[in-house]
């Protein structure tokens, strides 16, 4: 005899959740979308005011959900344990957590001015991610679907040229998260990671039209880049309820890149 089917909830109305590098971009669009599916978002960055900006945006729009701001600098262990317990305060808890935030330096190997950029490329994108989680984790073991989700990148998937310290952090974060989906999975804690790959952020605002062109025929299946919302709808996939069965993996969210021979 067939067992009934079980429905499973798409719905994250009601649950908390933090979004790193909030301000723009990819976290902007996740935090918006979050939002409008009902959820309270934590929308954290650097500078408290874009921060503001972006929850009067939310709050404008009239959607279900809710969102409060505040400022944080990830690279700061002790920002992070502060701002990590005000919002659990503040909202009752955390259901989520989405180590979004991020930036690129380019880096020559052989210039002396590659320690500047290796120092706070991994301290930002990957050692935060750690610290977030680990701060978080007290209030994600008391939620009934708790989420993890890192962004990546293609990055740590290949390599470009003159970017080395930035493939290393994206190369760890997708270690990080397969390590702890391991370590966590016991205790129904999903860890998952996306990898966006050519998006329109303001990592790739200074690549002028004509060479986003040029590079996404010649390397993406789909022929263009992304907007930072179709990244955060596959984002908010990994964190539905329904997702209950779906940790450890790196999504590419790449428009073919990654599989594109020619």
């Amino acid at each position: 005899m067939l067992e009934p089917y079980q429905p499973l909830s798409r719905s994250i109305a009601g649950k908390i959740a933090i979004v790193t590098g909030a301000a723009s971009g990819m976290g902007r669009a996740t935090a918006h979308l979050f939002a409008s599916e009902g959820a309270h978002v934590a929308v954290t960055d650097l500078d408290q005011a874009r921060c503001d900006a972006v929850v009067r945006e939310i709050q404008d729009a009239g959607y279900s959900g809710s969102a409060k701001a505040w400022a944080l600098d990830v690279s700061d262990p002790n920002a992070i344990k502060t701002v990590v317990g005000a919002i659990a305060a503040a909202f009752g808890g955390v259901d989520i957590l989405v180590n979004n935030a991020g930036f690129a330096i380019p880096a020559d190997i052989a210039e002396e001015s590659y320690e500047d950029s290796w120092g706070p490329t991994l301290a930002v994108m990957l050692t935060a991610h750690q610290r977030m989680i680990r701060a978080a984790l007290p209030h994600l073991r008391k939620a009934e679907h708790p989420r993890i989700v890192n962004i990546a990148s293609t990055e740590g998937l290949g390599a470009s040229p003159g970017n080395s310290p930035y493939a290393a952090a994206k190369h760890g974060v997708i270690g990080l998260t397969r390590g702890l989906a391991v370590d966590l999975g016991r205790e129904g804690i999903t860890v998952n990671c996306v990898c966006p790959g050519p998006i329109r952020t303001g990592i790739t605002d200074a690549i002028s039209e004509e060479h986003k062109t040029i590079y996404a025929k010649r390397r993406v299946a789909l022929r263009r880049y992304a907007i930072p919302e179709e990244v955060a709808h596959i984002t908010l996939s990994c964190v539905l309820p329904s997702a209950s069965f779906l940790t450890g993996v790196a999504i590419p969210v790449d428009g073919g890149l990654t599989i594109k021979n020619a």
